[in-house]
């Protein structure tokens, strides 16, 4: 397992860690965020690089990795991820282009996977 799939792997077994302690509070916004990522007026795809986009502005290295990946999942091509980089750095300058090199790991990691 490399540095990408590892941090996603541990981010989701402290979020099951955490189910256990807090069940009701773990179900209750998996539902929210199940609803707010589910196809509707805006694509699931767009949903998730909307969400990349506002990781990277908040320099959320675990989100940035997971709507990496999600946003591939999706259908979203490299130019359009590169694109997401592009207008969170517009709207949050130097920080959000900081994260480049994680995006660029996640893409080649990820992108491998799904060919």
């Amino acid at each position: 397992m490399n540095h990408y799939e590892q941090a996603i792997h541990d981010y989701k077994e402290s979020v099951g860690a955490f189910q256990q302690m807090s069940p009701d509070f773990t179900r209750a916004y998996n539902e929210f965020t199940g609803a707010s990522f589910a196809e509707g007026a805006v694509s699931q795809k767009d949903k998730q690089l909307i969400a990349l986009g506002i990781s990277l502005a908040s320099q959320d290295e675990y989100c940035i990795l997971y709507h990496t990946m999600e946003a591939l999942h999706k259908g979203a091509s490299k130019q359009e991820i590169y694109e997401t980089l592009q207008v969170a750095t517009a709207l949050r300058g130097g920080s959000a282009f900081s994260q480049l090199s994680l995006v660029q790991g996640a893409l080649s990691e990820f992108s491998n996977r799904m060919q």
